[in-house]
């Protein structure tokens, strides 16, 4: 009976269905990856094509540009070490703001904000994100340095200085950092809260001895997406940092970035394939060499710390 049940069943149609629009937007979407890989490399392109240009000067060597303490290109001193100072004195003190800041915020809309005033919160930060830049940078000009100057001395603080800089970063990168590591934290499961309240830790032990190491792949990757958005940062820099290369560790001293530096030389009046102005391609590179590190160590330390629940 049974064989005889399973033989008049309708052969089915294992054969794979055509669905013309999944296949449209199938490629609509291998298009859009494709098109984002192939700006990337023509970025590159253009960037190692003009660098070149500024290598091939006489004056100009590979070790003298990496390792050189004077960057003076009318003069043929070429080494990036001071822009390179510059560029990380106001990142290590916009980390040191934004870091611990983003941190408390985003322990705080996690494990403590009701759903009110996580709503209230959020968008307050988007805000700050959206903010021009070119406004945190006449912010620190007109408020953060008067401020600077009336605590330490108008004699200790110059009116151009990389810390009020570094300041006005790290609240432009406040809202990045919080909001990344705030997803981290909301996606620790719900189960390794309670098992912790169950051994009756506090609601700050939990935070901060469970969730947030739990989360520290995603804290990390934050940390490090925002030294690069650092890194990169330039009408702050141009504006409240100084314009001129100075091999400094002083935050009170004006100093001027790699990309302050670009935006300097781009800006003014120099001729098209001159030694000057082809010296912003190869800092453009370098900076992009560097932010392109820092995104491979963030996907390494992502992937090293993931944790996989059950």
């Amino acid at each position: 009976m049974e064989e005889h049940l399973l033989n008049n069943l309708p052969a089915i149609n294992l054969k794979r269905r055509s669905r013309p629009k999944e296949s449209l937007i199938k490629g609509f979407l291998f298009f859009c990856g494709f098109f984002s890989i192939f700006i990337t490399l023509a970025i590159v392109y253009e960037l190692a094509k003009e660098a070149l240009l500024f290598f091939q000067d006489p004056d100009v060597t590979l070790w003298g540009f990496l390792t050189g303490l004077t960057w003076q290109p009318k003069i043929g001193e070429f080494g990036v070490i001071p822009l390179v100072t510059a560029t990380l004195v106001t990142t290590a003190i916009a980390m040191m703001v934004a870091i611990p800041l983003g941190l408390a915020v985003a322990i705080y809309l996690s494990e403590y904000a009701s759903e009110r005033v996580r709503g209230t919160i959020k968008p307050v930060m988007e805000v700050l994100a959206g903010i021009p830049t070119v406004v945190y940078g006449f912010f620190a000009l007109t408020f953060i340095t008067p401020v600077l100057r009336s605590i330490f001395g108008s004699d200790v603080v110059q009116i151009y200085n990389t810390a009020s800089a570094g300041l006005a970063m790290g609240i432009l990168i406040l809202p990045l950092i919080a909001s990344m590591t705030e997803d981290a934290l909301s996606a620790v499961p719900r189960s390794l809260r309670e098992g912790g309240y169950s051994l009756g830790a506090t609601k700050l032990e939990v935070a901060v001895k469970i969730v947030v190491p739990a989360a520290i792949s995603g804290i990390s990757a934050a940390i490090i997406l925002g030294i690069s958005r650092a890194i990169g940062e330039t009408m702050i820099v141009a504006i409240a940092a100084g314009a001129g290369p100075n091999l400094t560790l002083n935050p009170f001293e004006a100093a001027e970035t790699m990309t302050g530096y670009m935006v300097r030389i781009s800006g003014g009046d120099l001729s098209y394939d001159s030694i000057d102005y082809n010296s912003i391609f190869a800092i453009g590179l370098l900076l992009f060499i560097v932010t392109f590190i820092l995104n491979l160590i963030s996907q390494r330390i992502v992937r090293h710390f993931r944790e996989v629940y059950e």
